[in-house]
């Protein structure tokens, strides 16, 4: 809904708007598109500029501004992920599903990329995590 309704004010009232309030119109579009194909393995900073026709730079800088810096477009793509992936292997629903179904689930294609990211963001495997108390390390500290 807000995709849609930052495309309408941005199409129907482009000109009467300020840059600022046109950037951030578009921030919310882009935001908002990552957000509903996070399982895409496809969905790069690149694939995200070409559907928004802008450049990899300008998206680059819109989002730098959203976050203050912190945090780049791959980064911000990558910790969804994550974020996700790390809900459902502490969902006792998906106990059965393997670790790999998972990372595939959330846009990962090969399972080591996966392990290597979850461990540099949580401080273990997604393995260990699941096997562990998944509460004790639901905010990145192992």
């Amino acid at each position: 809904m807000h995709a849609y309704l930052a495309h309408q004010l941005e199409s129907k009232t482009a000109a009467a708007l300020d840059p600022e309030h046109r950037q951030h119109a578009l921030l919310v579009r882009v935001v908002d598109y990552m957000r509903h194909r996070l399982a895409d393995p496809e969905l790069t900073p690149q694939q995200v500029a070409d559907v928004h026709h802008i450049s990899v730079s300008y998206l680059h800088r819109i989002f730098r501004a959203h976050t203050g810096g912190h945090e780049t477009v791959a980064g911000w793509i990558r910790r969804q992920r994550l974020d996700h992936a790390r809900r459902d292997l502490a969902d006792p629903v998906l106990a059965a599903v393997p670790v790999h179904r998972i990372a595939a689930r959330w846009g990962y294609t090969h399972a080591a990329a996966f392990t290597r990211n979850f461990r540099a963001a949580y401080g273990v495997t997604p393995r260990e995590f699941r096997q562990g108390d998944p509460a004790a390390s639901a905010d990145g500290v192992s």
